[in-house]
C-alpha cells in the first residue's frame, strides 16, 4: 500500500466517528419537561421512568436520537416561570408539563410550542384547550380526574365512617383550577345532599394555613377530610398526613404518596400510566402531528389502596368488601 493511500484510509477512519456524531447530533431531537412536583419526590422519579420507557419503546433514545431537559420547581409558580423560560432557550420542540400551575407557566412563555400536559384537572376551564375531542392549540395531554371522582371520594369516605356527618374539604384555592367552584366540589357537594352530610371548606396557602385549617377540625366538628389533588397538597402531602393523624381525622387522598406516608387511603389515577400515554402523544408530535389534532384523554388506569395500620390507629374497621376492592393493602 502507498503511504498516501494509507494516509488517506487512517484520516478517512477517524474521521468518521467525528461525521457520525454530528450527523446524531444534527437528528437528536430535544424534549423538555416542567415538573410541578420537587426532585426528591421518589413518585416523580418513576414517572419520569415510565415515560423514558415510553419514548424508548417508540424508538427515542436519550442520549442517541432524543436529549431530555428536565425541570422540577414543585409548586413554586415563579420558578415554574423561570424554568419555562430555560426550556424555551433550549429550543425544546415538545414540553411535558404535570399539573395545572405548570401548564399556565409555560403556555405563558411559550405558547407557540407543542404541549402535552399531564395531570391536569380540567384543561377546558383552564383554557389550556377548547375541547376534548379537538383542543385546537398547541397543548393537549391527559387529565387525573373526573368531575365525577369527587363524589366518589366522598362515598369511600362514608364507608369507612359510617357515622360521618360532617367533612372537610381541603385545596388551595391559588393552585386547583376552579378552587371551590370546581366540578370537582360540585360533585362533592351532590354527593353530600344524597349522603346527608354537610361540607366544611378548608382553603390553604401556605404551611401556617394548613396548621390553621387542621387546628379547626375538632372545633368544628369536622369529622372526615376530603383532600384534593393538587401540586400544592402534594408539596405538602407529609405535613398534611401527620396532621389528620393529630387531629385523629379519616380521610381520603387522591394519590398514593399519602397513603405510603401513613395514610389512610387513597383513590386515584396511576400517574405513571399517565406519563407511558403521555410519551405516545410526544412521539406522535416529534414525527409530525399537530397537539391540536390529538384529544385529549382521561385516566384509564385507577388504584384504591388502604393503610391498615392507620385504620386501627384511628381504631377504624375497615369493610371487607373493601378490602376485596383494594390493590394494595399496607398492613
Amino acid at each position: 500500500m502507498r503511504r498516501r493511500e494509507f494516509i488517506g484510509l487512517v484520516s478517512g477512519a477517524a474521521a468518521w466517528p467525528l461525521e457520525a456524531r454530528a450527523q446524531r447530533l444534527k437528528q437528536q431531537r430535544i424534549v423538555g419537561a416542567l415538573l410541578g412536583i420537587a426532585l426528591d419526590n421518589p413518585e416523580g422519579q418513576i414517572w419520569v421512568s415510565s415515560f423514558r420507557k415510553g419514548m424508548e419503546d417508540a424508538g427515542w433514545i436519550e442520549g442517541g436520537n432524543l436529549q431530555l431537559e428536565l425541570r422540577w420547581p414543585a409548586a413554586d409558580t415563579n420558578l415554574m416561570h423561570a424554568q419555562a423560560v430555560e426550556l424555551l432557550e433550549r429550543q425544546c420542540e415538545v414540553v411535558v408539563t404535570h399539573a395545572s400551575p405548570a401548564t399556565v407557566a409555560f403556555r405563558e412563555v411559550a405558547p407557540a410550542t407543542a404541549n402535552v400536559f399531564v395531570a391536569v384537572v380540567d384543561p377546558i376551564a383552564s383554557g389550556f384547550v377548547a375541547s376534548i375531542s379537538h383542543p385546537g392549540g398547541n397543548s393537549t395531554g391527559f387529565t387525573n380526574f373526573e368531575p365525577a371522582m369527587g363524589g366518589k371520594w366522598l362515598e369511600l369516605l362514608k364507608e369507612l365512617t359510617p357515622a360521618c356527618s360532617k367533612v372537610g374539604v381541603i385545596l388551595n384555592p391559588k393552585t386547583f383550577p376552579g378552587g371551590f367552584n370546581s366540578s370537582h366540589v360540585r360533585a362533592i357537594e351532590a354527593a353530600a345532599n344524597t349522603l346527608g352530610m354537610s361540607l366544611s371548606r378548608m382553603p390553604f396557602h401556605d404551611a401556617d394555613e394548613i396548621r390553621e385549617a387542621f387546628g379547626s377540625v375538632n372545633r368544628d366538628n369536622v369529622q372526615g377530610l376530603l383532600i384534593l389533588p393538587d401540586t400544592s397538597t402534594t408539596q405538602y402531602s407529609k405535613l398534611i398526613v401527620e396532621l389528620a393523624a393529630k387531629v385523629r381525622a379519616p380521610a381520603v387522598y387522591p394519590y398514593r404518596d399519602f397513603v405510603n406516608s401513613g395514610g389512610l387511603l387513597c383513590y386515584g389515577v396511576d400517574r405513571s400510566d399517565l406519563y407511558r400515554r403521555a410519551s405516545s402523544y410526544v412521539d406522535r408530535i416529534l414525527r409530525g402531528a399537530k397537539p391540536a389534532d390529538l384529544p385529549v384523554q382521561t385516566p384509564i388506569k385507577f388504584e384504591l389502596v388502604i393503610n391498615l395500620k392507620t385504620a386501627k390507629a384511628l381504631g377504624l374497621s375497615v369493610p371487607q368488601t373493601l378490602l376485596a376492592s383494594a390493590d394494595e393493602v399496607i398492613e
